[in-house]
């Protein structure tokens, strides 16, 4: 079928085209014009109109004899398109992600291109200040009527610091580096009054013998972090834990909780003081206790505030049945 329909659109168009042809030719000799246009102009024309004319035909009876040309022209294409479009909508989203998963490589090699900087840093010289390591900390309390004056501060953090940095140059002096814009928030906030401790934070490593120390401060609220007998965290034991090894476990994982619900609240300090032989107490107690539930508590032993130590003991209790 579709041979027979194509020699047929191949006879068709062989018998139009001359027709055509013919047609334009003797316009072109008779003179005759379409709008004012000339008649070779109008000769051309006609001879367009012919060859549009053949297409035409050839795809109207394409349509009228092929029903596999009408699917593909009503149906296929018109889903075809719809399919795109869906594609595209659907690309959307990838795209979102491809640009986010760049945005987090191109973070991952600047973490990787400091850390090879700091690994060079650490070959050349002597690193006697670690990025990020606290510097200094001053503890501030200040009232709306007072303005927070820095110069003091920044005298006794700057001679901690070249004590580290170049101890031999005794005349040294205004070897911190900060950025205005951070003291100024800072006084900003600290001259609306209330009680303050200031972070002064390496922003850089620092070698020996270095000239200048990049420094970044950070201002936090000087508030209670736990009060005297708070039980910070517990955990329950079950008959099965009652032997020396669960125990001990049980222990470092109620420190290790205790050390994160303690920074959660906003404390400075990195470890945890445990007072007394609470271990032996409580091996004492479970051998004169057998057979129930307990629960181990960590208890403060002080009040303390953002950058005061913590110090904590282990109370065991029995839960009653």
């Amino acid at each position: 079928m579709a041979w027979i329909l194509i020699i047929f659109l191949i006879l068709l168009g062989g018998l139009i085209a001359p027709f055509g042809d013919i047609l334009g030719t003797k316009i072109g000799k008779a003179r005759f014009s379409i709008l004012k246009l000339r008649p070779k102009k109008t000769a051309t024309i006609i001879t367009i109109i012919t060859g549009g004319f053949i297409s035409s035909i050839s795809i109207g009876l394409l349509i009228l004899v092929s029903e596999e040309f009408r699917q593909r022209l009503f149906v296929d294409i018109p889903f075809l398109q719809k399919t795109l479009d869906e594609s595209k909508k659907a690309l959307i989203p990838l795209q979102e992600e491809q640009k986010e998963l760049e945005s987090k490589i191109i973070q991952k090699e600047k973490e990787l291109n400091q850390l090879k900087n700091n690994i060079k840093e650490f070959r050349r010289g002597n690193v006697v200040i670690k990025r990020g390591q606290t510097l200094f900390i001053a503890e501030i309390k200040s009232s709306s009527n007072e303005k927070l004056d820095f110069t003091k501060i920044y005298n006794e953090a700057d001679k901690f610091v070249r004590k580290i940095v170049i101890p031999i140059n005794k005349e040294a002096k205004n070897i911190l580096l900060w950025r205005p814009s951070d003291i100024t928030k800072i006084q900003k906030i600290a001259n609306g009054g209330g009680n303050w401790i200031l972070l002064i934070k390496s922003a850089t490593n620092v070698l020996k013998g270095d000239n200048y120390v990049f420094v970044s401060p950070d201002l936090l609220e000087n508030k209670f972090i736990v009060k005297k007998g708070d039980v910070i965290t517990s955990s329950i034991l079950g008959t099965n834990d009652l032997n020396p090894k669960s125990i001990n476990l049980k222990i470092k994982s109620l420190l290790r909780e205790t050390r994160d619900v303690i920074k959660s609240k906003g404390s400075q300090v990195s470890e945890i003081k445990t007072n007394g032989n609470f271990v032996k107490k409580i091996r004492d107690f479970l051998q004169e206790n057998q057979n129930t539930k307990f629960k181990l508590e960590v208890v403060s032993l002080r009040d303390s505030k953002t950058i005061e130590p913590i110090v904590v003991e282990i109370n065991i209790l029995k839960i009653a049945s």
